[in-house]
């Protein structure tokens, strides 16, 4: 069984147009579109984030999920979690709807985002109790559970004790790992979890989330705009660009398909010498690199 499947999946927001984009819209002349009034009535604009995605990830497996920011990662996360509903298709974690099963599913899965929410007042200790509690984690098991998880991404146990609000991102961040991983969970959604870290903290969080998937036979998803991180972690790679998939393989797959376009232009890179990031700008359509940085001027 596939621990997650996503179907036909689309979501569409509804966003109000800012009324400095509808005073500068003109038409071929010059001059603002329809009666001058209109520009500032408030417009409601219809915004696709996701369309029509289809994926899935075996147990035990890593996937990540690359994209431009504003592509969507941060929607299909939350799908998945349970936070948001689709306008079309479905998710079923191990078999159970996403839509329908709430309470089966998030059992199943913990996610950590970019912008982790805390008691802020509180320490980190009191966080990952709350926290415990609410995962119905037995109290005796939970103290030396916490510190186990903390101590192996390299969190100054020291500080354990001080308010979050005087902790810098980084030392959150690992907070907030620590507590998705205290339910030891069996789907674990990661939105950019390194961000804020500096390399070595980016180093031992990404050791640790291999010892998850290893010991634990955790399946993992990954959002990042670290490529080497993706690289190094990753077992399959999705890139999303304007709400849609537009490639998936290995890291190594997807460098070998960019490759020939690449070389169809330039000639001079190898599958050794290609990177990510290569394989990254190129799908999405930015410049791959500065003309070679104009020539090594």
């Amino acid at each position: 069984m596939n621990a997650i499947e996503v179907k036909g999946i689309g979501k569409t927001f509804n966003k109000w147009e800012s009324k400095k984009k509808k005073a500068n819209a003109a038409n071929g002349n010059g001059k603002p579109k329809g009666a001058w009034y209109a520009r500032y009535i408030p417009h409601r604009k219809k915004c696709n984030a996701l369309e029509d995605i289809n994926f899935t990830v075996s147990t035990g497996e890593i996937f990540g999920l690359l994209g431009p920011n504003g592509s969507g990662k941060s929607t299909l996360i939350r799908i998945l979690s349970t936070l948001l509903l689709p306008d079309t298709g479905d998710v079923r974690i191990f078999g159970h709807d996403a839509a329908t099963d709430v309470y089966e599913v998030q059992r199943l899965i913990n996610r950590v985002s970019v912008d982790a929410a805390f008691f802020k007042k509180l320490s980190a200790h009191e966080n990952l109790m709350y926290a415990a509690r609410l995962y119905g984690i037995p109290a005796r098991e939970a103290p030396d559970r916490a510190k186990e998880i903390l101590g192996r991404i390299e969190f100054d146990l020291e500080r354990y004790t001080d308010p979050l609000e005087d902790f810098s991102r980084g030392m959150q961040q690992k907070v907030a790992i620590a507590r998705a991983l205290l339910t030891s969970p069996v789907v674990l959604l990661l939105d950019e979890p390194t961000t804020g870290l500096d390399p070595k903290s980016k180093r031992d969080v990404q050791a640790f989330i291999r010892f998850v998937r290893d010991e634990q036979n955790a399946t993992i998803m990954l959002t990042t705009h670290d490529m080497d991180e993706a690289d190094r972690l990753c077992d399959r790679i999705g890139i999303i660009d304007k709400g849609k998939i537009i490639a998936m393989d290995t890291s190594q797959g997807l460098k070998s398909l960019a490759l020939k376009d690449i070389n169809g232009s330039s000639g001079e890179m190898t599958i050794d010498n290609i990177t990510l990031e290569d394989v990254f700008l190129h799908l999405t359509g930015d410049v791959l690199r500065d003309k070679e940085e104009s020539d090594d001027t």
